[in-house]
C-alpha cells in the first residue's frame, strides 16, 4: 500500500517569509519518510473548509516546481487541477515540464472545478456545471492527444488546436499518470473509467468508499476498462501523536492506530492513501510517519 500526504495550509509562522524554508522542509521530510507522493491544492484563495479565502496560498505548479528541487524520488501533482484554470494545451505543457525538470515524477490531477469565489474574484470565468464537464473531458482527450505526440488539430465544441505540439516529451511514458478527484458517480466516475489512471475519493467511511468503487467498476464493465487498472486513492486526514488533540481538534493516533486505519481501506481495495496531517510544519513531525510508512508497505490492497 502507498502513503502520500497533501499540503493544503501555508500560513505558517512569520509567512510569507517562513513559507519557502517551511515547505521545503516539509518536501524533504516527506521524501526522507518514504512516502510515495507530495500534493498541494490547485487554488487561488484559500477554502472554506480550511480557512478564510485571505489566509496564504500558493500557485499550486510553481510550488510542485519548487519542491521537485527539494526532492530526490517523491512524486507530484494536484489535488486537483481545476479545469477552467488554464487552456489544455498549456496545462498539458505545465505537467509535461513539470515531469521532465523532475526526472519523470509528475502527475495530472484534475476536476471539473467548483469554487466559484476565487473564480469570480479573479476574473477566471466559470461555466455551468454541464459546461465544465464538458470542458474536463475535451482536457483529457488534449492532454492525451499531445503526450502521443499527435500534432494533428483538435476540434472540439469549447477548444480548438491547430498543432497541440508538445517539445519535449514527457519523461514519463507513455504519460504522466492522470488522476480524476471526485465521486460524481454519473460522470466523474465515468471520465475517470474512460480516460484516467487514478481516481481519488474522499475518505467517506469504508461502505461509502466501496459503494464509489463499485459505481467505478460498473463504469469500467461498459467501457471494456480493465478495472484493476485505475489506481484507487483515497483523500483522508491523520495526525500521528499520544492521542491528545491536534490542532484542529481531532485526536491523534498512534501508528499502531494509524496502520489499523490504513489496512481497512486498504481491505476494500484502496491502493494509495493521501493523508492530510495537522502537524505537517512541525519539525520531527515526519518521524513517526516514517514508521508508518515502513509498516503499511507489506499490505496488499484487495484485488492486488
Amino acid at each position: 500500500m502507498r502513503l502520500g500526504t497533501q499540503i493544503s495550509y501555508f500560513t505558517w509562522p512569520d509567512a510569507p517569509a517562513s513559507i519557502g524554508p517551511t515547505f521545503g522542509r516539509i518536501a524533504q521530510d516527506a521524501d526522507a519518510a518514504g512516502m510515495d507522493s507530495l500534493w498541494v491544492m490547485d487554488h487561488f484563495f484559500q477554502i472554506s473548509m480550511i480557512g478564510p479565502a485571505e489566509l496564504d496560498m500558493l500557485e499550486g505548479y510553481t510550488a510542485l516546481a519548487f519542491a521537485a528541487g527539494q526532492t530526490q524520488r517523491i512524486q507530484l501533482g494536484t489535488m486537483v487541477t481545476g479545469v477552467t484554470y488554464r487552456y489544455p494545451g498549456v496545462l498539458a505543457k505545465t505537467v509535461t515540464t513539470l515531469d521532465v525538470l523532475s526526472g519523470g515524477r509528475a502527475w495530472l490531477g484534475i476536476g471539473a472545478a467548483w469554487n466559484e469565489e476565487e473564480h469570480l474574484g479573479l476574473g477566471v470565468p466559470y461555466p455551468a456545471l454541464a459546461e465544465r464537464f464538458e470542458r474536463l473531458e475535451e482536457t483529457l482527450q488534449i492532454a492525451l492527444q499531445m503526450w502521443r505526440g499527435d500534432e494533428s488539430p483538435y476540434a472540439g465544441q469549447h477548444y480548438q488546436l491547430t498543432r497541440p505540439l508538445n517539445v519535449p516529451q514527457s519523461l514519463t511514458r507513455p504519460h504522466p499518470p492522470i488522476l480524476i478527484g471526485g465521486g460524481g458517480e454519473k460522470k466523474t466516475l465515468r471520465l475517470v473509467a474512460q480516460y484516467a489512471d487514478a481516481c481519488n475519493i474522499f475518505d467517506m467511511g469504508p461502505a461509502a468508499i466501496t459503494a464509489k468503487y463499485d459505481v467505478l467498476r460498473g463504469h469500467c464493465d461498459a467501457l471494456g476498462r480493465n478495472y484493476s487498472d485505475i489506481e484507487k486513492t483515497v483523500l483522508s486526514r491523520l495526525t500521528l501523536g499520544d492521542g491528545s488533540p491536534d490542532a484542529t481538534g481531532t485526536p491523534t493516533v498512534s501508528v499502531a492506530e494509524g496502520v489499523e486505519r490504513m489496512g481497512r481501506l486498504a481491505e476494500i481495495g484502496t491502493d494509495h492513501v493521501i493523508l492530510g496531517f495537522a502537524n505537517v510544519a512541525t519539525p520531527g513531525a515526519f518521524d513517526q510517519v516514517a514508521e508508518l510508512v515502513r509498516q503499511v508497505a507489506p499490505i496488499v490492497p484487495a484485488g492486488r
